[in-house]
């Protein structure tokens, strides 16, 4: 299983995130986000953590997500909005906001290494049924709303390749409560075992 922390912006929250036994941290390259952060802080915060750094755009040219990916020192793009990969990006997870009422997703783009689910608003949850439908077919990342509470539910019924954390973790946007990033890694890895 595959447990994200997202919007990492202080060093002590990547830290906390790896020492919970997180697999990967995210870093949001989306200005008008509360956790934005430059390519040059996102490699300072992820440097020596022997974790996946995974950069999150929205609606990027491929040029730039390309030179970001390099400058931060990141392993994979979690791209929203339309994305073609190019060839010096190798991993790629496509993002799909999910409505409340979707019926279907479509198909993600050409190469995306797995299909990252996500609300239609930060910190809530959609059907999970949905992922699990999907992932019989491919990798499917869940995302929104999660936190310790509910991330076992998600997993028994989504059955997703990965989780993904961000604001149910914080006390403050873009501030890691340590403890509840914890709580969810422990929650997530429980309920695969």
């Amino acid at each position: 299983m595959m447990v994200k922390v997202c919007g990492i912006t202080r060093r002590e929250d990547a830290l906390a995130a790896a020492e919970a036994g997180a697999s990967a941290i995210g870093f949001i390259f989306y200005k008008p986000s509360p956790r934005y952060v430059t390519p040059e802080k996102a490699r300072e915060l992820g440097e020596g953590i022997e974790i996946w750094k995974a950069g999150v755009f929205v609606d990027e040219d491929p040029k730039l997500v390309e030179s970001i990916m390099s400058d931060a020192k990141l392993d994979v793009a979690q791209v929203y909005g339309r994305f073609v990969a190019s060839t010096r990006i190798t991993r790629f997870w496509q993002a799909v906001r999910v409505k409340a009422d979707a019926g279907a997703i479509g198909v993600a783009a050409a190469g995306s290494e797995a299909l990252f689910l996500d609300s239609s608003a930060n910190g809530v949850s959609f059907d999970w049924t949905l992922a699990r439908r999907l992932g019989e077919r491919r990798k499917v990342v869940i995302a929104g709303g999660l936190d310790a509470s509910n991330v076992a539910k998600a997993i028994r019924v989504a059955q997703p390749w990965g989780v993904d954390a961000s604001s149910g973790l914080e006390s403050a946007p873009g501030i890691k409560d340590h403890l509840k990033v914890r709580q969810f890694v422990k929650a997530a890895r429980e309920a695969t075992s």
